[in-house]
């Protein structure tokens, strides 16, 4: 398994599998079954739209192993937030709390 320091510095569309927002994105990975997941699908999605340019990504952790073990994402939710270059500025697992999303789009924008 990759450790985080093999991680990439830079996400983009084709690891992301969206295109990414102009000035910021939230990445969220998410698994069928999670409760949590659920209610920060609807948190992160108020926050983008709320701020211009900012995409809300969300990523299916079992279809895409391959990126969570590179990532070393360790359970859903995570949430990251990438900077209008893809890189990551903020990472959180749980679920966030909406001030706490945008305080960390603060450091992307």
């Amino acid at each position: 398994m990759l450790g985080q320091e093999d991680a990439p510095t830079r996400l983009g569309a084709a690891e992301l599998g969206a295109e990414p927002g102009e000035r910021a994105s939230l990445v969220q990975f998410s698994s069928a079954f999670c409760q949590p997941c659920r209610a920060t699908r609807r948190i992160l999605a108020e926050v983008a739209a709320m701020v211009d340019g900012v995409a809300h990504i969300e990523i299916d952790a079992e279809e895409r192993l391959e990126l969570v073990r590179t990532l070393g994402i360790e359970k859903t939710p995570t949430v990251l937030v990438l900077d209008r270059t893809g890189r990551i500025v903020r990472r959180a697992a749980g679920m966030p709390r909406k001030v706490d999303v945008i305080a960390a789009l603060g450091a992307a924008v």
